[in-house]
């Protein structure tokens, strides 16, 4: 694209910034969606007591501009190449401020505090919450309207800022004067960036962000006025909820020296679940990071849920409204560090050969409840315990009790989902980039030789790296759809582990259409080789680092293949492989299905 402004006629791109829980980072897109340049910069997390978690609203607001001006400084691009602006963040952390000054009343109270836990233990509790759940089922008995059945089901948490923003009006006199005065704005870090960049003349958030608050009906689109008067929350201090797809305003010049349009805000969740294109209803997308977070796509109407599911906006792009069911963990990342911390490793990449180093975790069991335990079992005040430990156990098996840990959290969530919303789940994008530096540690082999290694007991084994671009079109560098927005697919694929095994001749990789017309393929690497450098292979024990060869078939498909369903089947071809054992038919074969819609 390109743009005439201010005289100039030139390409423009789009900065991309994400404010995560323990980063800040910005991205230089050009119109090929493609990275020109990044920049990241680190979120001090701040405990003032046990349970209190804070952030600094001034240090993460130069963050923001540290990361921008970094990323536009690497990409070797001028500030006024930079056409718009979008800000992804995560949810429920907030702060107030004074609206004539901007001064902030008190540090951002993060997602992960615990100081309004007594709070919420007390109004799930109360007698009013009963009466509440008592009335609504019978408004919804009577009408059937599902807005009555999810206020009959409501449970308060303390990630939602309900009780934490009605802790500080209850503590800090300051803001409750404020507050009294109409001196008082109130804002999650995607509003406070907003107030910011704009110099204080926009107050506002966008539905995705304002849904994962708690304050927000997600059925009637709008603050709860009943929610906020249960609970003595002002309604005069929340933002405008605007479409996630709006024109916010656009940076003050002073701040990058030109005036850029921010034209998204977009909570990280939800922005993820777009990112991965889960569209359709059952789609389901994992995030794994400072906390487990799994959504489903429910498409367009809010999904109510016994268990602890929360239903919040996907996005709201024009008059279309996408909602999500959401079900998350809050530890995972945490729990993985404070592991760290206590020097149960020095790298976090050190846990994939310590936990696959023992059988089993030998009975050991770790719960990841640093901030409790979220669906299905919602318990605010749930502790973080190893359970089973015994003489016999190690450093292994701790590391691996908590890696386990999160695939069970995982699981539950999403046994959870199943049980719940009776959505039949499409897919489940869980996606990990690509590491080059990873690769970089490994060894540049020679290839077509094999890579035969003499060694002493128990003497780890040196492996062959992957180069990435050896897959040419179907590596993701160039097309990072790998061929699919296309309409011509990549399929990777790869070989099992056997021990020992040193294949004759060069096995290669054949693929056939089962119907009558052939449907023309290209492979990658050259002719679909999996080359002798990755074999043998030592096992596990002695080959942690081993990586499995790797070959891409692309589809050349042509309109006449699109709409019908394509039944692939690739077999591994070499002299002393088999591939035709009817008793195994996944036996150096793989057989898969692809549709491509035009």
């Amino acid at each position: 694209m390109e743009i005439q402004r201010n005289g100039f006629k030139r390409e423009s791109y789009i900065l991309s910034v994400d404010v995560g829980t323990t980063s800040i980072r910005c991205h230089v897109f050009d119109k090929e969606a493609q990275i020109r340049g990044s920049c990241i910069t680190k979120v001090n997390l701040l405990y003032p007591e046990p349970g209190l978690v804070e952030l600094d609203p001034e240090e993460l607001w130069r963050g923001f501009v540290k990361v921008v001006n970094g990323a536009v400084q690497d990409s070797g691009l001028q500030m006024r190449q930079m056409e718009t602006l979008g800000i992804s963040t995560q949810r429920g952390t907030f702060t107030t401020w004074d609206r004539k000054t901007g001064v902030p009343f008190h540090n951002f109270i993060s997602w992960q505090d615990l100081r309004a836990v007594e709070l919420v233990r007390s109004w799930n509790n109360s007698c009013t919450m009963k009466a509440i759940h008592g009335v609504m089922m019978v408004l919804h008995f009577l009408s059937k309207n599902k807005r009555f059945q999810a206020a009959s089901l409501i449970v308060f948490s303390t990630q939602h800022v309900t009780f934490r923003l009605a802790w500080a009006l209850r503590h800090w006199k300051q803001l409750s004067q404020a507050v009294a005065e109409g001196n008082c704005c109130f804002g999650t870090i995607d509003t406070w960036l907003l107030y910011k960049l704009t110099k204080g003349l926009v107050h506002a958030t966008d539905y995705s962000n304002a849904s994962a608050t708690g304050m927000f009906d997600s059925y009637q689109l709008c603050w709860s006025e009943f929610l906020c008067c249960l609970v003595s929350l002002p309604l005069s201090i929340l933002p405008k909820v605007l479409n996630t797809g709006h024109r916010f305003g656009s940076t003050d010049p002073s701040i990058f020296g030109v005036s850029i349009p921010i034209m998204s805000v977009m909570a990280d969740q939800q922005a993820a679940m777009f990112g991965e294109c889960c569209f359709d209803i059952g789609d389901v997308k994992i995030t794994m990071g400072t906390g487990t977070f799994m959504n489903i796509n429910t498409g367009s109407e809010p999904h109510t849920s016994v268990a602890g599911l929360y239903p919040v906006v996907g996005w709201k792009i024009g008059p279309e409204v996408v909602y999500l069911a959401e079900g998350n963990a809050a530890d995972t990342g945490t729990a993985i560090k404070w592991a760290q911390e206590l020097e149960l490793f020095s790298d976090v990449r050190e846990t994939d050969a310590m936990a696959n180093s023992v059988a089993n975790s030998d009975g050991v069991c770790f719960v990841p409840s640093f901030s409790g335990l979220q669906a299905p079992l919602n318990d605010p005040k749930a502790c973080a315990s190893f359970m089973g430990l015994k003489p016999s156990t190690t450093k292994s098996h701790l590391v691996r009790a908590i890696l386990e840990s999160v695939a069970f959290r995982n699981k539950q969530l999403y046994e959870t989902m199943l049980r719940e919303t009776h959505i039949p789940i499409r897919k489940i994008r869980s996606l990990y980039k690509y590491n080059d530096t990873e690769q970089e540690r490994n060894e540049a082999c020679t290839a077509g030789v094999y890579f035969e290694q003499e060694g002493e007991v128990g003497e780890q084994r040196k492996a062959c790296q992957f180069k990435r671009s050896s897959l040419s079109r179907c590596s993701g560098l160039s097309d990072t759809t790998f061929g699919y927005a296309e309409g011509r697919p990549c399929v990777l694929l790869k070989m099992n582990r056997i021990i020992g095994l040193k294949p004759r001749g060069d096995p290669y990789v054949n693929c056939t259409a089962k119907r009558d017309n052939p449907i023309q393929m290209q492979y990658f690497p050259s002719e679909g080789r999996f080359d002798k450098m990755y074999f043998p292979y030592y096992g596990n024990k002695l080959h942690e680092r081993y990586v499995q060869p790797v070959v891409a078939v692309k589809l050349l498909l042509n309109k006449e293949d699109y709409n019908t369903e394509l039944t692939i089947e690739c077999r591994i071809e070499g002299s002393d492989l088999r591939n035709n054992d009817d008793r195994d038919k996944f036996l150096g074969r793989v057989t898969f299905r692809i549709t491509v819609k035009e």
